[in-house]
C-alpha cells in the first residue's frame, strides 16, 4: 500500500521519510519517551535511520504498519508519531508517543481518533486494541478520550527493555464511533449469579 496522508482540525498526519531522521532521533531522546515506549533505550542515530529508512516504508509496502508523523500544518513541527501494526485481518494495535513540548494539547487523541476511523472505514479493521505499561497514566487518558474500553491487565502483556511487563489493554471498537462493522457483533450476556 501506498502511504496515506491524514489531516485533521490541527493536525498533519504523513509518513516519515529519511529528512525526518534529524526530528525523530531528537525527539526520541526524551526519557519518558524511552521509559514508557517500546524503542530503544538509549536511543541511537542508528536506530532514527533504520527507522526513517526501512521500517515505516516497508511497513506501509507489505501492509504490517501504518505510520505516521504527527505534525502541525504550519512549518510541519513534529509533535508526536502514531502507529497502526496489523494483529490480524480485523484488528491492530495502536501505539504513540508526543513530544515533550506538545504534551496535553490533545493532539495524539486527536491523531488516534483519525487514524482509527481510517482503519475501520479503509481496512474493515473491527478492533483497535491499545496496550500500555501499567502505571503510563497519560496513555491511558488518551485512550480514554478517546473512548477505548479498558478491559484489564495483561500479566507479562508486554516486553520493555528485555523485561516482561505488566500492561493494560483496551479495545475501540467501530460502533464506539458510530460507524458499522464489517462483521456484526454480539457482546456476551453478563449474567447474575
Amino acid at each position: 500500500m501506498e502511504p496515506v496522508t491524514l489531516t485533521t482540525g490541527r493536525l498533519l498526519m504523513r509518513t516519515v521519510g529519511p529528512p525526518d531522521t534529524d526530528t525523530v532521533y531528537e525527539a526520541a531522546q526524551d526519557p519518558d519517551i524511552q521509559r514508557w515506549t517500546t524503542i530503544p533505550s538509549p536511543y541511537l542515530r542508528e536506530h532514527a535511520e533504520s527507522f526513517t529508512d526501512q521500517l515505516v516504508p516497508d511497513g506501509w509496502t507489505n501492509g504490517s504498519m501504518f505510520t505516521w508523523g504527527l505534525f502541525l500544518p504550519e512549518g510541519e513541527e513534529l509533535v508526536g508519531m502514531l502507529g497502526l501494526s496489523m494483529r490480524s485481518m480485523s484488528a491492530a494495535e495502536v501505539g504513540f508517543w508526543g513530544t515533550k513540548e506538545h504534551r496535553g494539547n490533545g493532539y495524539v487523541t486527536e491523531a488516534v481518533l483519525a487514524a482509527s476511523r481510517w482503519a475501520f472505514t479503509q481496512l474493515s479493521i473491527d478492533r483497535v486494541e491499545w496496550r500500555a505499561e501499567v502505571g503510563n497514566r497519560p496513555s491511558r487518558a488518551v485512550a480514554e478520550r478517546c473512548g477505548f474500553t479498558v478491559e484489564g491487565v495483561l500479566r507479562s502483556g508486554i516486553v520493555h527493555q528485555g523485561v516482561r511487563r505488566d500492561c493494560w489493554v483496551g479495545s475501540l471498537l467501530p460502533s464506539d464511533l458510530g460507524l458499522p462493522s464489517t462483521a456484526p457483533y454480539l457482546p456476551a450476556r453478563v449474567e447474575l449469579s
